[in-house]
């Protein structure tokens, strides 16, 4: 997965660049909406690459999964529950799935390994409203907000399998 998202983030990259391009030489707007388009998803792909490589450079995958931050809620065994976690979680990728391989990895290096890929997802929706601000030059306020909550959610599924998965492996853990 990890090789795909590079390719498919500097495709959008030269997609905005060639679309931005046209359009500064003909003031097309349908050259303005590609640009604006591919320069979205460049932004979203190129984000998340950038803190998650960030994340990595400094913490390692090696956080703390016993800070309160990382903690189960009383609430949430309910929540995936109703949300029904365990039957889609398979479904979504992986960046790096050799960092949750239990046959590379001890169960506690792989705790460590949620706990940060939470943050990661946790920060990149915090940035997934950054091209809102677009607006200011771009205008198409409906196509940045709507971009921006999609992006968001999809995040938000990374963090809510990691939730769900530490308290399954702390029990494992224990064993």
């Amino acid at each position: 997965m990890k090789k795909k998202m590079i390719v498919i983030t500097l495709i959008s990259f030269i997609l905005l660049l060639a679309f931005g391009i046209s359009y500064y030489f003909t003031h097309n707007a349908v050259l303005f909406s590609l640009a604006i388009t591919f320069g979205t998803c460049f932004y979203h792909l190129a984000i998340r690459l950038i803190v998650g490589l960030g994340m990595n450079s400094i913490f390692h995958n090696k956080m703390n999964y016993n800070k309160w931050w990382f903690k189960e809620r009383k609430f949430e065994s309910k929540l995936y529950s109703f949300l029904q976690v365990k039957k889609w979680k398979k479904h979504l990728p992986t960046f790096d799935s050799k960092t949750f391989d239990i046959k590379e990895h001890s169960f506690e290096e792989i705790l460590q390994a949620t706990c940060q890929s939470e943050i990661v997802h946790e920060i990149n929706m915090v940035l997934s409203f950054v091209p809102i601000v677009f607006t200011i030059w771009f205008g198409s306020l409906a196509a940045f907000i709507i971009t921006s909550i999609l992006a968001f959610c999809f995040d938000c599924l990374f963090v809510i399998i990691q939730r769900y998965n530490r308290p399954r492996l702390r029990r494992l853990l224990k064993k």
